[in-house]
C-alpha cells in the first residue's frame, strides 16, 4: 500500500509515545536556537499556516480577509498572536520536566480556544505540522531529524492533550478535515 508524505505524522500525532530523557534535552536545546528568533519564527509560522490553510483566518477578524503573505508579515494582530504563540511553546519547553505545569498551559489555550474562540481542534495538528515545517527548514544545522522527531512527538503529546480537554469541554466534532 502506497504510503502519502505526512501519513506517519498524522498516525504519529494521535498515538505519542511519553517524551524520553534524551527527548526533553533535544527539544530544550533546539529551541534555545529557536527562540532567540522567537518573533521572526513566529510570524514565518503563522503566516505560512493562514496562507496554506485559509480557513484557518476565520477566527481572526483583524487580518482574516488579508490574503497576501507580506500584508499578514506586517499586521500587528498578527505579530501578537504570534508572540503568544511562541511564548506558550517557550513556557512548555520550559517545563517538560512538569507535567503539572504543562497540563496547566495547555488546559488554559485549550479551554480559549474552545470556548471563546470556537476553533476546531483540528487546527492545532495542522499548526503542529507547520510548526515542524518552519524549524526543519529555518534551522536545519539544529532541527536534525532526530530532534525532529522529539519535536514532532511533543507536538503529538500537546495534540492529544488538547483534544482531550475539547472532549471533556463537551466537543465531539474532533473532524480530521479542514473543511
Amino acid at each position: 500500500m502506497e504510503r502519502t508524505q505526512g501519513d506517519g505524522e498524522v498516525d504519529h500525532l494521535e498515538r505519542p509515545s511519553p517524551l524520553t530523557d534524551k527527548e526533553r534535552v533535544m527539544i530544550q536545546a533546539s529551541w534555545g536556537k529557536v527562540y532567540q528568533n522567537c518573533d521572526d519564527v513566529g510570524v514565518a509560522i503563522l503566516v505560512r499556516f493562514f496562507v496554506n490553510f485559509p480557513s484557518s483566518k476565520q477566527f481572526f477578524n483583524q487580518f482574516k480577509h488579508i490574503e497576501d503573505a507580506e500584508e499578514l508579515e506586517k499586521s500587528a494582530q498578527l505579530r501578537k498572536h504570534a508572540r503568544r504563540v511562541m511564548n506558550a511553546i517557550n513556557t512548555l519547553v520550559e517545563n517538560l520536566d512538569n507535567s503539572d505545569k504543562m497540563a496547566s498551559v495547555l488546559k488554559l489555550v485549550a479551554k480559549a480556544h474552545a470556548l471563546q474562540h470556537k476553533v476546531e481542534p483540528v487546527y492545532f495538528k495542522i499548526l503542529s505540522g507547520v510548526i515542524l515545517e518552519v524549524l526543519g527548514e529555518e534551522f536545519p544545522e539544529v532541527i536534525t531529524p532526530e530532534v525532529g522527531a522529539a519535536w514532532t512527538n511533543l507536538l503529538a503529546t500537546v495534540y492529544c492533550s488538547i483534544s482531550a480537554i475539547y472532549k471533556e469541554l463537551g466537543w465531539e466534532k474532533l473532524s480530521t478535515s479542514t473543511g
